[in-house]
């Protein structure tokens, strides 16, 4: 059985491939629905380089639309993305060692997408260095720019994106590494496993009949995280 290894950059580049796959498809979407609202080619771009959040650049297409205010597009890409914060915060100490820079770079382009192949790889119990993370997000982060471009440069030839399934890439791609996040975990500990899981099903099922989304993301996220710590620490 051959050993996957996570120590070069080019390793790294190589773990990205299923979220280029992904990448392509849903950044293109994206690039087709900001050239519907009204955005330049350049905007695009730089939403892209600055924001770098697929759900939240949906959502800021979206409240263009509706010609939000600028106070309530900022608020709710705010919302939307914080859950980032946890995100690093979890993989924060396997790169204690390394520089601050080195650190900041690591947590800035880490996305859900490239958290998931991240956990895969520690769940493996093999070392992970930086040089290979660097690998994974900037390699996704480059993609990503790159598709959303492509899409506003088809967004005169492609009005609708779900006329082709784009939007359905971003779920497929989720459901992907989600299955290879879970299979290591799910054989070495089930019991502990599905108790985590069904912990956040169940939860966010719950919160999403009191609070926004985003929210109760946050939260049924935290009560994840609480109980695999609880029954981790048993």
């Amino acid at each position: 059985m051959e050993v996957k290894n996570y120590a070069t950059f080019k390793e790294g580049v190589n773990a990205c491939v299923p979220t280029i796959l992904g990448y392509v498809g849903i950044g293109i979407a994206a690039g087709v629905v900001g050239k519907s609202v009204g955005l330049s080619i350049l905007e695009i771009a730089l939403m892209s380089i600055l924001v770098y959040a697929g759900s939240a650049q949906f959502i800021i297409c979206g409240m263009l639309a509706l010609h939000s205010p600028i106070s309530a597009i900022i608020f709710t890409t705010f919302l939307v993305n914080l859950r980032h914060f946890l995100m690093s915060m979890s993989v924060a100490p396997y790169f204690k060692k390394e520089p601050l820079i080195t650190s900041v770079g690591i947590g800035t382009l880490l996305t859900d997408e490239s958290y998931g192949v991240l956990m895969t790889a520690l769940s493996n119990e093999r070392p992970v260095t930086s040089a290979w993370t660097h690998g994974l997000n900037i390699t996704a982060y480059i993609t990503w720019i790159l598709s959303t471009v492509v899409g506003g440069l088809l967004g005169n030839w492609i009005p609708d994106p779900h006329m082709l399934g784009l939007d359905f890439a971003l779920v497929a791609m989720f459901a992907g590494l989600f299955i290879l996040q879970v299979d290591y975990p799910l054989r070495k500990k089930t019991k502990e496993t599905l108790i985590v899981i069904g912990t956040v099903c169940l939860s966010l099922y719950l919160f999403m009949g009191f609070f926004t989304p985003e929210i109760s993301v946050m939260l049924a996220t935290l009560l994840g995280c609480t109980v695999g710590v609880v029954n981790h620490g048993n």
